[in-house]
């Protein structure tokens, strides 16, 4: 069993806070922990990855993951979630009914399918996933106990129609650090496919940069940490990219 996150191929970013780059997409997990609760940011692409984020987890921390955060409605931070059976689900509102309902679990199967994923482990995921009970419209803090806490933030639209942030104070004279889901990309072009609302997406960035300010670690959906100045400066790329301001 893995004693450290280094051991279980995750990278700690503050005390409490970790990240892990999954193979395939290069898809970020992240994890935050406080003495009474542990969340878990995004689940990854299949039952298995799920499983082994939450494997991982556990055997680092000696308990259990109590809470799962979901930045977006996508096969290859979602699918994973049925692993999680039992946690508090929380995603941005709309997600629930989106993931609930038939359409968007057969668009969420095809898409895996299109990228890779096996049909029976697509199939296997999407009938076991879990709907999110907590709907952030607004924002909303996890209490992590100790006095460490996650901010869920409705930040978007932008990547999709339901983006969410989540926000990780800094605690003890540590950065803050923020899990920005696929609003931010880094090892790759942000990726605007048709759930996309390219419009607001620069704004949505606007409002990363203000919930994490000039100082915080921001956490991209894909790719290695970066700083405000990779966001601000991709922001700006989005905007001319798709003529906003």
């Amino acid at each position: 069993m893995e004693r450290t996150w280094e051991e279980a191929g995750w990278e700690q970013l503050a005390p409490g806070v970790a990240r892990r780059r999954l193979p395939g997409w290069d898809a970020t997990a992240g994890l935050v922990h406080g003495p009474s609760a542990v969340l878990m940011v995004d689940a990854g692409a299949t039952l298995h990855e799920g499983a082994e984020l939450r494997r991982q987890a556990e055997g680092v921390l000696g308990r259990g993951v109590t809470h799962l955060a979901l930045t977006h409605p996508h096969f290859d931070h979602v699918l994973g979630a049925a692993a999680f059976a039992g946690v508090e689900v929380y995603a941005a509102v709309g997600m629930d009914r989106m993931l609930g309902g038939r359409r968007g679990r057969d668009t969420l199967r095809a898409d895996a399918v299109r990228h890779g994923i096996a049909g029976d482990a697509a199939l296997e995921a999407v009938e076991q996933l879990l709907v999110p009970g907590h709907p952030i419209s607004g924002d909303l803090a996890v209490d992590l106990g100790g006095g460490r806490e996650a901010v869920l933030v409705n930040v978007g639209p932008g990547h999709t129609g339901h983006d969410i942030a989540v926000l990780v104070p800094g605690h003890g004279g540590t950065q803050s650090v923020v899990f920005c889901g696929d609003l931010v990309e880094e090892s790759g072009e942000p990726q605007a496919g048709p759930d996309a609302v390219p419009g607001q997406w620069p704004a949505a960035l606007d409002r990363l940069l203000d919930l994490g300010g000039e100082d915080a670690l921001y956490v991209p959906g894909h790719g290695a940490v970066v700083d405000a100045r990779f966001v601000r400066a991709q922001r700006d790329e989005l905007a001319a990219r798709f003529g906003v301001s």
